[in-house]
């Protein structure tokens, strides 16, 4: 749930960007290339974020100018000159960043010692970009509880220092594009604000002041492997204090910035669901936000950030989106203050607008949000539950209609609150599955053939089953529903034969049991498939396109994402994989069927009239929670290698 703030407003901003602006073309003499491909991968990568001049604290000889105490002191004394404020009325100072000039004291004491300021409270966050919102967070907490009434927080970074190639030479000047990626997109800055109990306004708006509503952070760190990090090899298998000596470490690569972008498209559907959560709470309405402010690295995820928050329902006009990528260049957990800063130096505000702010981090997978509204200056204070329920704050059902893994832009009208729901579910069970061990083997690069084979042999008694309770279940709809059973029936022949399908799989992996009826489902897998055998006996089993969800997006989100990292670390003929590919690129048809199932059941429900009002779609969610679960179970088990011997 988010952090709200009663009285804590912003009084003024700043930041601080080192030397004058450097052009796309004048980068080279900051930060050469490496080798040949270096300039390919810069022109592509330039070409995408849109990024026009940045600022670098280094000189073209690479010698530091500013520290990174520096440019954080610099944006604090811009931010107190902008409010005509005294450094000694701060008692807290809160620091973000990636790192600071040294490994250790705290980065917030530094900056204190550099500004030599009067003893305070001091709070230093290491992290990448949402650092900065934690920053923010940490302060305002400080005087919503009542132990400050002025603190500051400041996030600033100087990765230049790390794109210098003379850092590559150990190398010999060649490393792998993920390391190539950031010299071309990070830059060097730094952002301050200044908070407090509301007492002044905000500086520079007459008879205005700005409230921070609340802050929303969370992290995925237990569901993704690492995307961005320094300090690990290239294969994340040593850390940099791990070799004999710094020289080892730099020559083996440990000490390169780096980021896997092909993790990225995760990081951007795990920050639209939680924004769709905080619509569906209550705590942000897309239809009041005047103003979006988006920390994205690179304007080609522009239009991706859009597209998924279409597909929610929950767009805010591009009108009202403002950044300053294109001449501030990204600055990592600074970005959010230095462009908040900017937004509030130049733009005209009214009483109750309100700046809605996106942080996504990519370090491990982390998501930040802020909501800031305009009041005027006499205006009584405005309390924030601290607690609701989604009953009293849900909006109506046609606000909100996402459900991942579907794609909510084509879902029929009066779907909203079902597919919201679903989503929900969906959400937790995916977290839930990427943490599982089987899971974790794929993702950390420890699956190999015999892990590859365990599962196989425990999962393809259990897809077995899938055609068998769908024609069941299609054979217990009754009077309305046989147009549905139909469907049913076609959809269970399309997946008749899958189980053969993987069958075929694991033997040209090299498995060993010969005939299907020698493989056993495990706990999971039995649980799973009684449960759904006994609801398809029933009269009329509504609930199984719950489980048919769960079951189907498994393979249309999951599965293409393991997919790549199994291949990559099983040395197996490409017919190897035929069922697993076939998921990954058909499962979008069938949730599309899917989706026609259910406006099927929606159109009888609403020919019942009040009498069936709502109940299929509760059987809907309540067989997908069911389903999420047992699924879960199965994933769960698979590292446990079961004895396939035939029975006696």
């Amino acid at each position: 749930m988010p952090v709200p703030f009663q009285r804590v407003y912003i009084e003024s901003t700043g930041y601080y960007m080192p030397g004058e602006p450097i052009s796309n073309e004048r980068m080279d003499a900051f930060i050469a290339p490496l080798n040949r491909m270096s300039d390919r991968i810069k022109r592509r990568i330039l070409a995408e974020n849109g990024i026009v001049t940045r600022h670098y604290a280094i000189d073209e000889e690479g010698v530091t100018r500013e520290t990174n105490a520096q440019l954080a002191a610099g944006a604090i004394r811009d931010c107190l000159q902008r409010g005509g404020a005294e450094l000694s009325r701060v008692s807290l100072l809160a620091s973000g960043s990636s790192g600071g000039d040294t490994l250790m004291p705290g980065f917030a004491n530094m900056i204190q010692g550099e500004l030599a300021a009067a003893p305070m409270e001091t709070v230093s966050v290491h992290g990448i970009c949402a650092a900065g919102v934690s920053a923010i967070q940490s302060a305002a907490q400080g005087i919503e509880l009542g132990a400050h009434r002025t603190a500051l927080a400041v996030a600033s970074e100087m990765p230049s220092r790390l794109f210098k190639r003379s850092r590559f030479a150990a190398r010999g000047y060649e490393t792998d594009f993920d390391s190539h990626f950031l010299r071309w997109m990070l830059s060097d800055g730094a952002g301050a604000l200044l908070l407090s109990d509301g007492t002044p306004g905000l500086a520079g708006t007459p008879g205005l002041r700005l409230r921070l509503k609340w802050v929303h952070q969370r992290a995925f760190s237990g569901d993704y492997p690492v995307c961005m990090q320094l300090g690990l090899t290239e294969d994340r298998a040593r850390g940099h204090l791990d070799f004999g000596s710094w020289a080892e470490a730099e020559a083996a690569g440990a000490l390169q910035l780096r980021q896997d972008i092909r993790l990225l498209p995760h990081l951007f559907d795990i920050g639209i669901h939680e924004y769709a959560t905080l619509v569906r709470d209550g705590w942000v309405d897309p239809k009041r936000v005047d103003h979006f402010l988006c920390h994205y690295s690179s304007e080609k995820f522009i239009p991706v950030v859009e597209d998924l928050m279409a597909k929610a329902d929950l767009a805010i006009p591009r009108e009202k989106w403002w950044s300053n990528l294109a001449w501030r260049g990204n600055t990592g957990a600074a970005s959010i203050l230095i462009m908040l800063s900017e937004f509030l130096h130049t733009k005209a505000l009214k009483p109750g607008e309100q700046i809605f702010c996106y942080v996504p981090e990519s370090g491990r997978f982390m998501a930040a949000y802020m909501l800031l509204e305009v009041e005027a200056a006499d205006a009584a204070p405005q309390a924030v539950p601290v607690s609701r329920t989604a009953a009293e704050t849900a909006p109506a059902d046609d606000q909100i209609s996402i459900a991942p893994p579907h794609d909510p832009a084509i879902a029929p009208e009066g779907l909203g609150a079902l597919l919201t729901e679903l989503a929900g579910i969906w959400h937790d069970y995916r977290s839930d599955v990427w943490r599982t061990p089987l899971i974790r083997q794929i993702r950390e690069r420890r699956f190999a053939l015999p892990d590859y084979l365990n599962w196989m042999e425990q999962w393809v008694p259990q897809v077995r089953e899938g055609s068998r309770w769908m024609r069941e279940g299609a054979a217990s709809l009754t009077g309305p529903y046989k147009t549905l059973a139909a469907l049913i029936d076609v959809h269970a022949g399309e997946e008749q034969d899958d189980f053969n399908i993987l069958f075929s799989d694991y033997r040209k992996a090299g498995g060993t049991v010969a005939e299907i009826g020698d493989l056993r489902r495990n706990p999971g897998g039995e649980a799973l498939n009684a449960y759904l055998h006994g609801l398809a006996a029933t009269r009329d089993p509504i609930g199984l396109l719950g489980a048919i969800y769960i079951i189907e997006g498994t393979g249309q989100r999951i599965v293409p994402a393991l997919l790549p990292l199994i291949k990559a670390g099983l040395k197996l003929p490409p017919d190897a994989f035929r069922f697993l590919e076939y998921h990954g690129h058909n499962d979008e048809n069938h949730l599309n069927r899917w989706l026609a199932a259910v406006e099927m059941v929606m159109t009888v429900e609403a020919a019942e009239g009040a009498k069936g009002q709502g109940r299929a779609a509760r059987q809907i969610i309540d067989t997908a929670r069911h389903a999420a679960a047992l699924y879960l179970m199965q994933f769960q088990h698979i590292t446990e290698r079961m004895s396939h011997e035939p029975n006696a």
